[in-house]
């Protein structure tokens, strides 16, 4: 079998980071680990607030320079898919942060799938996520 590319969200890096084993499990057998620049952001802003800032922030720099950690930014295409998450949800009427909407965007814009463990995101059609290993594999 194989296991589906990630976007890994800021609480499952949290997860990961405070040795969850599901988590590690997760981040040990998939081979391209995704994040975006929001995420990142996210996890600066967190570690900026942090006691322990400087050794965590190594630590991020560390796991973002892994080989199997693919960095994806936000563009013009990603621009696209966030009006059409941002459309669905206001028809639905359950609106989510607009940071996790650009997390969705991402995940379905490279056709990846999201590990997170925030409700937010069932909302999202078509959004592939999950918080265990099975839900990767395909």
């Amino acid at each position: 079998m194989a296991v589906k590319p990630i976007l890994l969200d800021t609480c499952a890096y949290i997860a990961f980071k405070r040795n969850q084993p599901e988590a590690i499990e997760i981040i040990r057998n998939i081979e391209v680990i995704g994040v975006n620049t929001v995420i990142i952001g996210e996890l600066l802003g967190g570690l900026m607030i942090g006691s322990k800032s400087d050794i965590n922030r190594q630590q991020l720099q560390q796991f973002i320079n892994s080989p199997r950690v693919k960095i994806f930014s936000i563009d013009q295409h990603t621009a696209e898919y966030y009006a059409l998450i941002y459309s669905q949800l206001r028809r639905k009427g359950k609106p989510i942060p607009t940071n996790d909407m650009w997390i969705a965007t991402t995940v379905i814009q490279h056709d990846l799938s999201l590990f997170t463990y925030d409700t937010d995101f069932q909302y999202i059609d078509d959004l592939n996520q999950g918080k265990c290993l099975d839900d990767f594999m395909y």
